[in-house]
């Protein structure tokens, strides 16, 4: 990307804005960002979370949220899916059970970055970090009987497209 996808602008404010905008709106109770030591553009007042593994990926950062989840679930949305609606997170929410969590599957493909994790799941995110297994669609899989998939329709598929790409953000070309 060249830069922090966090900062790219999303209807005029930085996309981790917009982002925090949604877990309010989808009903988040505390809202933590996960970011590297050296993100220092996180304003003051915003609980940062370490990877529990650095350089693991996102797998790392779902277990240091999950030890740090003080509530049943933890609502993972990750930054660079400026199209993602509170709406799905209702819809999963309203699914998720003392236990299970829920995640959006197209294909053969899970959407681990934007799910509602069971926090029974730390345990497991932390034995795979300490395998070395760092990829989200093997911890999907190995965790079936905890989380309730829900096939993503081709209406909600856009939802899911992510900035990974200068070219890839609507209205905003510019590469640096």
């Amino acid at each position: 990307m060249g830069r922090d996808k966090a900062l790219l602008d999303c209807g005029g404010a930085p996309l981790w804005r917009r982002q925090w905008r949604v877990l309010e709106q989808a009903g988040a109770g505390e809202i933590f960002l996960s970011a590297r030591p050296d993100q220092a553009w996180v304003p003051p007042g915003v609980t940062t979370l370490a990877d529990a593994v650095p350089g693991a990926g996102p797998l790392a950062g779902i277990a240091a949220a999950l030890a740090r989840c003080q509530t049943s679930h933890l609502l993972v949305l990750a930054v660079d899916l400026p199209h993602m609606p509170p709406a799905w997170f209702a819809q999963l929410a309203a699914t998720c059970t003392p236990g299970r969590g829920a995640v959006g599957r197209r294909g053969k493909f899970f959407e681990p970055l934007a799910a509602i994790y069971p926090c029974e799941l730390r345990a497991a995110a932390e034995a795979a970090l300490g395998r070395g297994d760092f990829a989200l669609q093997a911890f999907i899989a190995a965790a079936a009987d905890r989380m309730i998939v829900h096939d993503i329709t081709d209406a909600a598929a856009p939802w899911f497209e992510n900035w990974n790409e200068p070219a890839e953000r609507s209205g905003n070309a510019d590469p640096r």
